[in-house]
């Protein structure tokens, strides 16, 4: 097959949602619908054996939360799927933007009783500035939830996308009966079941019109059928290039946990999801199907493999096409590398890659050679821009509790703070080691992992400190006269930026005002190349 055509074969997507819409469920069902697991895991028995395949780690088995972004590629219908699960709570917001990048497209799940949450709109937020196409799932249409009606209003004057209904919901809670393919003119029956597919065929019935819709589904049907009737002649007509412009948002309703709705959302993941598009790099536009393979680190994930102690950069393949070995080099060192132990994913299990193309989600094992933003190529040196670091807005001391543990605590948390889970400051003053997090979540979450992969028992501190702002200026004698003369407040994140913490904005405002020569950031990018100059050793060595 050419390049050309495996390229065109490939969906990448992400799934969005706000906490507890089901995302993980839903997960879960196109995996079993895609026929990559033959049995669904329980998201919600939090003690039971199984658990959801995307939910690796052992604190979410333990919570039934999805924490970290999980990578899982199946084929369906001759397509590739590479399928990138998010954490939906806010604490890990950050991971969930950087998966951003690295997709062509977005799933947003809906719970249908609770509507568009306050994450949901700051992840569509991402998606609109990067003119992400979105599929909209409504779920959880077997419990008593709000009307379909209200929730598409609500859909479009959130996200301002004009909203085209695929399918519609054929009664909700007890009278829920299935969801009416809209475009194909039949309703999908469906039997409950949360772990496995039906072995009989589903329960199909073609025809808006028939009438054995009416007799079997009554007063439901009357509603629905009228609603269809409503929605087809107001609502405007699907239009592709809408929708690959993120103007139009199709719209689903079902139920992932009873496999209502799912079969619709695989197929229009095929049908309707854009294959790898142009990446802009700093130095060109980089087209999917050109010959040299090309490809962008969006995140790095520590102890995937407890028993190796390994570090697996995801590399999202932007143009050509990957065979193992191959020499790549790694634009931000300049170093060469053989990547001999490529793997593609299904969560945490892996299989050994030969080859890859663009659109793949590939992982590379590595001993921190390979940082967030790096970019692979055969020789020529690109700079893919988009991957966000946040100044942080809490913070916290960290200590080890066994002082014969420290080696550990800094090989952990150096780590942790690579792969993005945590923002790691040491300060230039010295003391103990300085933590950064958007949510208080992030704190725990790298209590529990310190322990569990590093044995590392750390004790967390209150500190003075509200909120920070990567430094730069463009003499590097400013930037040393500012550090030197507020080294109490100066400190070195994992990449060797500098910062300047604060205890409160007005101490920050007046910093900025004695110090106009100086930028302070609230953003920076991947590996610092956001930074102009950079002032000592490595803070980190």
């Amino acid at each position: 097959m050419s390049l050309s055509n495996e390229v065109a074969r490939r969906r990448t997507f992400a799934i969005i949602s706000h906490p507890d819409a089901g995302k993980t469920t839903l997960t879960e069902k196109l995996l079993l619908f895609a026929g990559a697991i033959q049995i669904a895991g329980s998201v919600k028995a939090r003690k039971a054996s199984r658990h959801a395949s995307s939910d690796w780690m052992e604190i979410e088995k333990q919570r039934g939360i999805s924490v970290a972004s999980s990578v899982m590629q199946v084929e369906y219908r001759d397509t590739v799927i590479n399928l990138l699960d998010t954490p939906g709570h806010q604490d890990f917001s950050e991971d969930t933007y950087r998966v951003l990048t690295a997709v062509d497209a977005a799933l947003m799940v809906i719970d249908a009783a609770n509507g568009i949450e306050p994450q949901t709109i700051r992840l569509l937020q991402v998606c609109r500035a990067r003119n992400t196409p979105i599929i909209t799932f409504v779920n959880k249409m077997d419990r008593e939830v709000r009307e379909p009606l209200d929730l598409l209003a609500e859909i479009e004057s959130h996200i301002g996308m004009d909203a085209v209904p695929f399918s519609w919901p054929v009664g909700m809670g007890k009278s829920f009966g299935g969801v009416f393919d809209i475009r194909r003119d039949r309703m999908r029956v469906f039997r409950p079941g949360s772990d496995r597919i039906a072995q009989k065929d589903e329960d199909v019935i073609d025809g808006i019109d028939n009438p054995e819709i009416a007799q079997r589904f009554n007063t439901a049907w009357s509603q629905a059928k009228d609603e269809i009737e409503l929605i087809s002649s107001a609502s405007q007509p699907f239009d592709k290039a809408a929708f690959l412009d993120a103007r139009q948002t199709p719209v689903f309703f079902g139920s992932a946990i009873n496999n209502f709705g799912v079969h619709e959302i695989l197929d229009a993941l095929v049908d309707l999801a854009p294959s790898p598009g142009p990446r802009h790099a700093l130095e060109r536009e980089v087209i999917p199907d050109e010959a040299k393979f090309s490809g962008v680190v969006f995140k790095v994930q520590a102890n995937m493999d407890p028993a190796h102690r390994d570090r697996v950069a995801f590399v999202r393949v932007c143009s050509g096409r990957f065979e193992r070995g191959m020499r790549l080099k790694v634009s931000r060192t300049g170093k060469e590398t053989r990547p001999n132990n490529v793997v593609s994913f299904l969560s945490q299990r892996r299989e050994l890659l030969e080859e890859a193309f663009a659109g793949d989600i590939i992982g590379i094992p590595n001993h921190g050679v390979l940082h967030l933003g790096d970019v692979l190529t055969e020789g020529e040196t690109l700079t893919f821009t988009g991957l966000p670091f946040f100044a942080p807005e809490l913070f916290q001391a960290v200590e080890v509790a066994d002082p014969l543990r420290t080696k550990q605590l800094r090989i952990g948390l150096t780590q942790l703070g690579e792969e993005g889970a945590i923002q790691v400051f040491k300060p230039v003053a010295g003391g103990a080691l300085l933590l950064g997090a958007v949510g208080q979540l992030q704190f725990e979450v790298v209590a529990h992992r310190l322990k569990s992969e590093y044995g590392v028992a750390a004790r967390m501190m209150s500190t003075r400190y509200s909120l920070a702002r990567w430094i730069t200026a463009d003499d590097p004698k400013d930037l040393k006269k500012f550090m030197d003369a507020n080294a109490q407040n100066i400190a070195y994140d994992v990449v060797d930026a500098p910062a300047f913490l604060s205890g409160s904005s007005a101490q920050l405002r007046v910093a900025q005002e004695l110090y106009p020569k100086v930028q302070f950031h609230a953003l920076r990018e991947h590996g610092g190349q956001v930074f102009k100059t950079r002032v000592g050793d490595s803070a980190f060595a």
